[in-house]
Formats: structure tokens, sequence, C-alpha cells
């Protein structure tokens, strides 16, 4: 494999990384279009490569979130208890349920996430306590690095939450794809968090999740080592400018950024529902 292309690779996984450190969500998404339409890669390796890509930017990204109390680690763990529930339970549903209508429902849901996202107020501190929340001490406060201020903030309705999170999972395993584009409009609008909140701890759950999946690829033999290598040393790179330019962008326009990625993602989806072929095995 020459320069050029490895370093085409590299280029590729940081601009996708940098977005997803960003949005909070798992690169993959992003990466495995690139792969497969720009670089040719087989669908297979290009996922594998992302998997471990997703690994290694969510662990990298993960201290700059930590470091500045954005994540919430119980939350988190809990959390992610009903999306791995739900993963597993896509496992066993695989081939039973058409592909058109999953990717239909899933163009519904991200409409739906990207109006309820737009129409929310600016980051909720006064929200009303849930009393399993309470009870877990989920509640917390982060620092505002652009206000200047902390913000303390409750999280709402667990239960709704977790079964969101089951949804997540569920959906996630059956289209191949990562959940995080699903968790933070769950965490933003039915737990009631701050985005930031909502994007640095969906960040902390995506290398979990992924984890199992990218052992299952490794199992197959699925992973090219002259692919992923690039890909994740990029993926790597741009989570923590993604990290970085977190924390530092105001929490409304971070909303609007995320809304307008669901907006293109729902078209995306939409039309694999109707047959269109985004991107194919090379």
């Amino acid at each position: 494999m020459d320069l050029p292309y490895s370093l085409g690779l590299f280029a590729a996984a940081f601009g996708a990384s940098a977005l997803g450190g960003v949005l909070g969500m798992a690169s993959g998404i992003f990466i495995v279009p690139a792969l497969t339409l720009w670089a040719g890669v087989d669908l297979r390796i290009a996922i594998a490569a992302s998997l471990v890509s997703v690994i290694a930017c969510s662990c990298s990204s993960a201290a700059p979130f930590l470091k500045h109390r954005l994540t919430n680690i119980r939350l988190a763990l809990v959390l992610e208890v009903a999306t791995t529930l739900g993963a597993l339970t896509g496992v066993f549903l695989i081939g039973l349920v058409p592909a058109a209508y999953l990717y239909g429902l899933f163009a519904v849901v991200l409409a739906v996430s990207a109006r309820q996202m737009m129409a929310r107020r600016t980051d909720p501190v006064d929200s009303a306590a849930d009393g399993l929340a309470t009870a877990l001490r989920l509640h917390a406060s982060y620092p505002d690095h652009a206000s200047g201020r902390q913000v303390a903030y409750q999280v709402s309705r667990v239960p709704m939450g977790l079964s969101l999170m089951y949804g997540a999972g569920l959906i996630s395993a059956l289209l191949g794809i990562g959940s995080g584009v699903l968790k933070i409009p769950a965490m933003d609008t039915a737990l009631r968090l701050p985005i930031k909140v909502s994007s640095a701890t969906s960040n902390f759950m995506i290398g979990v999740t992924a984890a199992a999946s990218a052992g299952a690829y490794f199992m197959h033999g699925d992973i090219d080592v002259a692919i992923t290598g690039p890909v994740t040393l990029g993926s790597v790179a741009g989570a923590l400018l993604g990290a970085r330019l977190l924390m530092g962008l105001p929490a409304d326009k971070l909303r609007l950024f995320f809304v307008v990625v669901l907006a293109i993602l729902a078209i995306q989806m939409l039309g694999s529902a109707f047959g269109v072929q985004w991107a194919s095995p090379a």
C-alpha cells in the first residue's frame, strides 16, 4: 500500500472523527461511507476498521471530557446496560425484519429527534428530578467554558431514557451502525441533559458498545492492519480535536449543528428504505 493512499485514509478518518467527537457520535457512521465510496474498501473491512477506530478514539477523547467533568459516568454505566441488552436482542432478530422497514423506521426516528431537539429551549438547569435518578445519584454539574460558569443539572425520566437506550441498541445492531446518533437525542429530550453532557457521555459509551462487535470481526479475520492502522491513527487525532471543539462551542450552536447532521442522516436512511445505494462494497 503506497504512502499517498495511507495518508488519504488518515485524512478521511481524521475529519470523520473530528466531526464525531464534536457530536459525541461513533465516527463509523462517517468513516464507513468514506472508506467504501472513496477508498474502495470492502464493506466488512471498512466496518471492522471503523469499530477499532471507535474504541481508540473513544478512549483517547474520554480523558479531556473526564478532566473537564462533562461526562456523567454513573449515568453512562446505567444506560449502557439497556443499550447492551438492546444490542443483544437485535443480534437475535437480524434477518427477521426486512431492512427497508428498519431504514424507514430509523429515518422517522431521526426526523422526530431533529424536530424535538430544534424545538428545545436552552440547556435545562431546572428540569424536574426523577426519583430513580436521585436514588442512583445521577444528578451532577459541569463547567461551561463558553459562558464561564458552573451549570448544575438534574436527570429526568430515567425509565423513558432506559427504554430509548434499549431501542437505540436494538436498531444499532439490526442496521449495523453506531448508536450514538440515537443516544444523544434520547439523553437530550428524554433525560433533559445539557447537550454537552449528552455528547460527552455518549462518547464515553460508544467505545464500550463497539468493543464486543470488534471482537467478532477480529475472530472472522476482517481486520486489515494496513487499512485499520492509518484509520485508527487519524481517528485518535480527530477525536482529540473534536473534544476540544466541543468544550468551546456554545450549546445552542452545537445543538443546531447536531440537528443538521440528523436531518442529513434521515434523508440518507429514507433513501436506503427505497433502495437507494449510498455506498457499496468494493
